[in-house]
């Protein structure tokens, strides 16, 4: 058992508290989440009373109505390694395994956690990536070369864009602009087909897919300030994507055609597995992933994969495999966090954005609209129905998986937990 929490006054307590929200926060957890995993510590450190309030750039924690409040900014996002080290610090503090003062140290410490792979990472990474996003999206093997080289186009925004923080504001628009000026002029040259699919892949990591999705599930938890600033920030930058997309569509004088959404079926369903082993690979180099839970990820890549096909092949139409893979996805991590408390949820849950690319069809329709495609409304229309289901079946699972473990906690107590003496 840890130390007491009497080794932090109240200040320190509520510091801790707003550093665990703060980081859930950072990792792309959704705010009403947060504000849950949040009072659930309070309660084990002996605040049963804690109040929390989250923004997606910030957050604010007090340990009971009328006591002074302790505000925490979230600056920017956090790896998926950074993510489980602070699931792993919430749930030692739940079990009492570790002590506030060495929990809210190294929280402390958590932005400087180094990448496991610091320059191979970014560009191995967006390699492996591309690779598999173009498998999955549009799989023909020029589509996916032009994938693997164009996504070094990305990786040198990012990494400029970590150094240059105004860069940062236009990499979007840079990036969309540079790709896609690449895919018209090499689909120009007959290399390509599907130039508008083709440079999805390459510039899908920064799509603000997770983005919008979460915003919208925010909004219908009740978190409506998170939700609609989430929303629009999201929107925003999908709409700096547009810009550059059309941009490079408008420079090149690409034919109204060469925008439609052109979709190459899969010869053989082993096609999109081996796209899922390729992003399971790309995301652990680019997002330090540790080592044992990249098989975990996998899994769960290759289940909402299963099931979205499933899901998409029952309902004829897209928005069923984004409403059963969003919610497979979010109740098997939920499910297994459960009976695996060392395999964080969120890590497990939020590759899965990656394959169900909610951003890269919305991108597709705003660019058709944009252009003015004669099919601009239906893909418009289609992008929104998959963008709802994928919500929907996000906050589905995630019921789903609190009555499993509200079940489960009625049968049997957590062992070694026990609650602290309350201020």
């Amino acid at each position: 058992m840890g130390p007491g929490v009497d080794e932090l006054d109240e200040n320190g307590v509520r510091r801790l508290l707003a550093y665990v929200a703060a980081a859930g926060i950072a990792g792309g957890q959704p705010v009403h989440e947060v504000e849950a995993d949040t009072r659930s510590v309070g309660r084990y450190l002996g605040c049963p009373d804690v109040q929390v309030q989250g923004w997606p750039t910030g957050v604010v924690v007090s340990l009971g109505g009328g006591t002074p409040a302790t505000f925490e900014s979230v600056e920017g996002t956090i790896r998926l390694d950074q993510s489980a080290t602070t699931a792993r610090i919430r749930q030692q503090l739940l079990d009492g395994t570790i002590g506030p003062v060495e929990a809210l140290e190294q929280l402390r410490d958590l932005r400087s956690i180094p990448p496991r792979y610091p320059r191979l990472g970014l560009h191995g990474g967006m390699v492996c990536v591309a690779s598999g996003i173009a498998l999955v999206l549009q799989p023909l093997w020029p589509s996916v070369l032009f994938s693997v080289l164009a996504g070094q186009v990305t990786a040198g925004f990012i990494w400029l864009s970590g150094k240059r923080k105004a860069l940062a504001v236009l990499t979007p628009f840079l990036a969309a602009f540079v790709v896609a000026l690449c895919a018209f002029w090499v689909a120009r040259l007959g290399l390509i087909e599907g130039p508008l699919r083709s440079l999805l892949p390459p510039i899908a990591v920064l799509l603000p897919g997770a983005l919008i999705v979460t915003g919208v599930a925010e909004l219908a938890a009740g978190a409506m300030m998170a939700g609609a600033s989430r929303l629009g920030f999201g929107t925003a930058q999908l709409a700096m994507f547009t810009a550059g997309v059309l941009g490079a569509a408008w420079l090149t004088k690409v034919p109204v055609d060469q925008l439609n959404n052109q979709i190459i079926p899969w010869r053989g369903l082993w096609v999109p597995f081996l796209g899922v082993l390729l992003l399971t690979a790309g995301m652990s180099l680019m997002e330090s992933i540790p080592r044992y839970l990249v098989p975990w990820v996998a899994l769960m890549l290759a289940t909402t994969l299963t099931f979205q096909i499933i899901g998409q092949t029952v309902a004829g139409a897209t928005w069923g495999g984004g409403l059963l893979g969003a919610t497979v996805a979010s109740f098997g991590s939920s499910v297994i966090e459960m009976h695996r408390p060392r395999l964080p949820r969120l890590v497990l849950f939020l590759p899965s954005f990656w394959l169900l690319v909610p951003g890269s069809l919305g991108l597709v329709s705003l660019t058709q609209l944009g252009a003015g495609t004669p099919v601009a409304g239906a893909t418009a229309l289609e992008s929104t129905g998959i963008i709802g289901s994928i919500a929907l079946g996000l906050l589905i699972g995630t019921t789903a998986a609190r009555a499993v473990g509200l079940l489960r906690r009625s049968r049997t107590r957590r062992p070694g937990a026990r609650r602290r003496q309350t201020f």
